[in-house]
């Protein structure tokens, strides 16, 4: 199936699974994870009947899908794939499974509370048999939403990235943010783990609400600019990116360079937010801790690259003169974000930190390939997007598999796990070397690209930027030397190796690191025209 309505097939069906999901009677509540495991197994097909019907030689967009969704505010709903966005969804519906069955036993137990035990002394046997019912019924409860709200914030991911209407971008990169709140501050680590869910949540939310504002008054303002200019149905205004970028690159649509420098901010803060982007970025370390791990790799692998793919999808194209002018400024911040977070990733004592902060330096590296507007460094981007993904995914997973069988997240407790758990210290390993950037796997390729284009306009940043090189190996190998080699730490001895479903979890991860190291060819054939067309749309150094 490759035919019309195919773009809303893959969103709605992640979609009506959760609402599925969610109102399984209770005498079915133990279907709720099965059924969300098929529902995200039916994306990833569709989305590889996508992939194999693209034509990296056709059109710029494809599967494209326009009705009229608000016609008095020229809004549509208008759908469609680049070669960007299509890599994206692969990724998005790629790792959907594996993250359900990673937090497969995430919401089983009672509703998590952190106020201690209460004195069971006060009960008679009838009380304490309704307090059991009531917690089990609370926790299959908990088992229903929490692979709902996964299914949720990857359907509204999948608008964001097949969206061609501004408008329609704009609701889904707001609305994803419901269900992330939830999964944040309902589910992960207690108080007593020294996690604050309530308030990482409140603080994730608080910071992308006032990047959504600021982006909201840039999207109306853009729309009365494309009023002013007829661009729309009887004079009234758009939201159709593919009318608004053909109207600036003819010269129909002129703004003034005052005004598209204040709506490229309006648009590109909101996203550098999300990105997370330094100075933007303290919301995604506590958010990271705070989530289930595989709610936290949902976050970080896939909604963040909401964030850096709107750079690339809606900054550069809506305001090339204003990008041109801006691009020093958000090379010098993108330069900062890499060496702060490598530092930071140095300095932590918390394993599931460290990964969150050298996430931060992985960002920096992406928002400096878009900004550096060459043909190269957007491709190098666009891949990273790819890369980092698939690396954090297996990094950040495999750490918390070890994390919950010790039960702490310090990394001075741990010790010698390679020599009761090798493929788990095995894996990990290769994780690292990727996050690391090693030749031959996948992570590499894309920080080359960025580099080598990146050069060209502002080697000083290029050259500052391989610090990450060397701040990347200590964070890593540093981190790995204390975790897994040494004499077994106490408490470690009987530690088991991976499971068949944490391997069924992480060996594709490793899989696809490995398979993009040494053979990324397929993947930029359909990366580079979209970035061609951008790049060109932009006026960059091609």
């Amino acid at each position: 199936m490759t035919g019309p309505g195919m773009l809303t097939a893959l969103w709605l069906t992640p979609l009506i699974g959760a609402l599925l999901v969610v109102v399984l009677p209770s005498g079915a509540r133990r279907a709720a994870r099965p059924l969300a495991l098929a529902t995200s197994l039916l994306v990833l097909g569709l989305a590889v009947a996508l992939t194999v019907g693209f034509d990296p030689g056709g059109d710029t967009h494809q599967f494209v899908e326009t009705r009229p969704w608000i016609p008095a505010f020229g809004a549509t709903y208008s759908l469609g794939v680049d070669g960007i966005a299509l890599v994206l969804v692969l990724l998005t519906a790629g790792l959907m499974p594996l993250l359900l069955l990673a937090g497969w036993h995430d919401a089983d137990g009672s509703a998590p509370s952190d106020e201690g035990e209460h004195d069971g002394g006060e009960h008679d046997g009838k009380r304490d048999r309704k307090k059991d019912d009531d917690e089990v019924g609370a926790a299959g409860r908990r088992a229903q939403v929490y692979p709902a709200l996964m299914l949720a914030t990857q359907a509204l991911a999948l608008v964001a990235f097949t969206s061609l209407d501004v408008l329609l971008f704009y609701v889904a990169f707001e609305a994803m943010l419901i269900p992330l709140y939830f999964l944040i501050g309902g589910f992960g680590g207690r108080v007593s783990d020294g996690v604050d869910r309530a308030a990482a949540a409140v603080r994730f939310l608080i910071y992308n609400l006032l990047g959504g504002l600021v982006m909201l008054a840039a999207v109306i303002g853009l729309y009365v600019l494309t009023a002013r200019a007829g661009l729309g149905a009887g004079g009234a205004g758009t939201f159709d990116y593919r009318i608004i970028t053909a109207a600036i690159g003819d010269g129909r649509l002129e703004i003034p360079p005052g005004v598209a420098l204040l709506l490229f901010a309006g648009f590109t803060l909101a996203f550098a937010i999300k990105a997370p982007l330094w100075p933007f970025h303290t919301w995604l370390p506590g958010a990271a801790v705070a989530a289930t791990p595989a709610s936290a790799v949902l976050m970080m692998a896939v909604v963040d690259k909401v964030g850096t793919f709107a750079m690339l999808r809606y900054s550069l194209p809506l305001f090339p003169d204003a990008a041109s002018t801006a691009a020093p400024v958000l090379v010098t911040l993108a330069v900062i974000s890499i060496v702060y977070g490598g530092v930071m990733a140095i300095a932590q004592t918390d394993l599931l930190r460290l990964i969150a902060y050298a996430s931060i330096s992985h960002f920096g590296f992406i928002v400096l390939g878009v900004f550096a507007r060459t043909e190269q460094s957007a491709a190098g981007s666009a891949l990273y997007m790819v890369n980092h993904g698939i690396a954090t995914a297996a990094l950040f997973l495999v750490a918390a598999f070890l994390v919950r069988r010790r039960g702490t997240r310090e990394i001075g407790r741990f010790g010698g796990v390679q020599q009761v758990a090798p493929v788990l210290a095995g894996v990990f390993l290769v994780a690292g070397l990727a996050t690391l950037s090693l030749p031959g796997l996948a992570p590499f390729v894309s920080e080359f690209l960025v580099f080598v284009g990146t050069f060209g306009p502002y080697p000083v940043a290029a050259v500052l930027a391989t610090s990450t090189f060397v701040l990347a190996a200590i964070y890593i190998l540093w981190t790995y030397q204390r975790v897994m080699g040494g004499p077994v730490a106490p408490g470690l001895e009987g530690t088991p190796d991976l499971g068949l479903r944490e391997r069924v979890v992480v060996l594709p991860l490793v899989g696809a690191l490995l398979v993009l190291g040494f053979y990324p060819q397929p993947a930029l054939d359909v990366i580079e025209p979209a970035v061609a067309h951008t790049v060109e749309l932009v006026g960059g150094v091609r």
